[in-house]
Formats: C-alpha cells, sequence, structure tokens
C-alpha cells in the first residue's frame, strides 16, 4: 500500500508539475527577475499546485471509495491558502490581505478541533483558558505560515527543510499518528519539484501557491503534536514545546531574525528583502545546493542536539 501510494504520488506530481508549466509558459505567468532573484533564465511557479493537487486527487479517490486515509477537512484550509499564493504568483496581493486569509485559516483550523490549550509545563503553565488558546493558535498557525514562507527563497531548502520536519514528526511518534498517508504523499511528491527546482533551464519554483500551503501542512502537524493524541516515544522524554522548536529550529530563528531586522531599520516586516540567513549562507557560498544542504544539515544537528541536552 506505502509504496504504491508513493509511486502514484511521484507519478501523479511529475504529470500536473509538466502540465501546469506548459500551461504557465504558454500564459507567460513567469517568475519576474528583479534584485531579489537568484535565477537569471525564464521560471515559473507552479511548483505547490503540483503538490496540491497530487495530495487532492489521491484524497478525492479514497474519499469515493468511502476510505478516510486523513482527516479530509484539512483540505479546507489548504485550499484557501493554495488559492490566496496562487492568485498573488500571478497578480500579487497586498500582505494584509493574505494575513487576514491566513487568520480565516487559522480559525478554521481551531474550529475543526486543532487548537492549542495546554503549555504543556512550559514556564509552569498548562491548560489554557479557552479565549486566549484561540488568539494563541491563530498567532501560531501565522507565525508558522509566514516562517514556511520566509525560507523559500532559494532552490530546494524550503521543501527540504519541511522534508526534515515530517520525517521527524513521524519518527518520534509512538504510536501511529493519523496523517502518515499525507507524509507519504508530500515527501514523495517532492522529488519530482526538487529536480525541476534545481535544473539550470525552465526551473519550477515552489512558489506563493507552495510555500502558504505547505505552511498550512507544517501548522497543522504542529497541532496535532501539540495535542493530546500525539505522544513522543518513551525514550525521547521531551516538552512537547522544546521538540516543536527543535523540529522547526530554521525557519523559527530566521523569522525571528529577520522580523527584528526590518523593525530595527523602521521598516515592515513583511516587505521582502535579501537579509535572511540563506542569503547570507548563498553570498558565501555561491551555490544554492551547498547552502541548503549546509542548513539542512544544521537544522538536523540541532534536533539531535536537543534530544541529548534533554534526554542527559
Amino acid at each position: 500500500m506505502d509504496v504504491l501510494l508513493i509511486i502514484i504520488s511521484i507519478l501523479l506530481s511529475l504529470f500536473v508539475l509538466k502540465f501546469s508549466h506548459n500551461y504557465f509558459l504558454k500564459r507567460k505567468f513567469h517568475d519576474p527577475i528583479n534584485s531579489r532573484s537568484s535565477h537569471v533564465g525564464i521560471a515559473t511557479r507552479n511548483g505547490g499546485i503540483s503538490i496540491y493537487l497530487t495530495l487532492l486527487l489521491i484524497s478525492v479517490y479514497f474519499y469515493l471509495q468511502s476510505i478516510e486515509i486523513f482527516d479530509y477537512s484539512y483540505l479546507i484550509p489548504l485550499s484557501i491558502l493554495l488559492v490566496v499564493g496562487l492568485y498573488d504568483d500571478i497578480y500579487e496581493v497586498d500582505f494584509k490581505l493574505k494575513f487576514l486569509f491566513q487568520i480565516i485559516t487559522a480559525k478554521i483550523m481551531i474550529d475543526s478541533g486543532l487548537i492549542i490549550d495546554n503549555f504543556h509545563g512550559i514556564l509552569g503553565i498548562y491548560e489554557l483558558n479557552r479565549i486566549f488558546a484561540q488568539i494563541f493558535t491563530i498567532f501560531i498557525v501565522v507565525a508558522i505560515i509566514n516562517s514556511i514562507n520566509f525560507i523559500d527563497g532559494i532552490d530546494g531548502l524550503a521543501i527540504s527543510i519541511i522534508s526534515v520536519f515530517i520525517i521527524s514528526f513521524e519518527f518520534f511518534a509512538k504510536n501511529q499518528t493519523g496523517l502518515q498517508s499525507i507524509s507519504i504523499i508530500l515527501l514523495a511528491s517532492f522529488i519530482p519539484l526538487l529536480y525541476f527546482n534545481y535544473r539550470s533551464i525552465k526551473k519550477i519554483f515552489l512558489g506563493d501557491s507552495g510555500s502558504l500551503f505547505l505552511g498550512g501542512i507544517v501548522s497543522i502537524y504542529v497541532l496535532n503534536i501539540l495535542s493530546t493524541d500525539y505522544i513522543i516515544k518513551n525514550e525521547y522524554d521531551l516538552n512537547k514545546m522544546i521538540f516543536v522548536i527543535s523540529i522547526l529550529g530554521y525557519p523559527i530563528i530566521d523569522i525571528t531574525r529577520v522580523f527584528f531586522l526590518r523593525i530595527l531599520k523602521g521598516t515592515s516586516p513583511f516587505v521582502a528583502d535579501r537579509n535572511h540567513i540563506h542569503h547570507r549562507l548563498l553570498n558565501k557560498f555561491k551555490n544554492h545546493l551547498l547552502t541548503s544542504l549546509c542548513i539542512i544539515s544544521m537544522s538536523i544537528l540541532l534536533t539531535i542536539f536537543t534530544q541529548i541536552l534533554f534526554n542527559f
């Protein structure tokens, strides 16, 4: 079953990538080249569409077979993020409008039962007031979505970081999480995109549609971790909050650093620039793959170091 799901996901992702790429080229929906760009040739932003449609089409098939491989209600907020990001990729959307839709999707997640209502002992706090829990959950979801969007600046980085996150999520779980099928579909659908992302001509980027959609995915995973259903393996005696911070270390560090730098400069935290950590490393290494591998290695080491530190 899992092997078949992997093969189908790869083939579907490849098909949608090629089809949507040709459509984007035909309609001249190219990624503009500006001072922040790291590419010099024609590129399109249809990577997120392939991942989303792969997940959607497989979900529809199983739904029609009356087989629930995950909670299909997750597709509602994820679809909203995908559409907003896609519109932004083609026509550009004001950041305030994107921010509003992120809040709406966060509230939909809360209403579906995903909420951070317990700090699990951080700062001596456990159960949270319902109103505060909703406000805090919205803040966390919006922060995660933007942190994933922020790291989508060089080839392969965002999907590689998310791959490490998903693998960590599944590896450290004591019991079946209920998200295994999504994990398999996503990891498999990333494979064709990585190839198109790194090739030198007619590149395909994740796009805002992909980064917002995957930010929503990561948010769902995080909210699952912080629920009572997700149990960390006994040999990894970690506080859940610390666990989340360790496996999302790079996006958290990067968004925090960039926000403070922009505020100190008197500019909007949402105005794009090239002050991200990956941009600094890219200037040093002059190579996207090497830069991504460096950051991925640091992320894995941070996760391992956290396990050692809190299990010593």
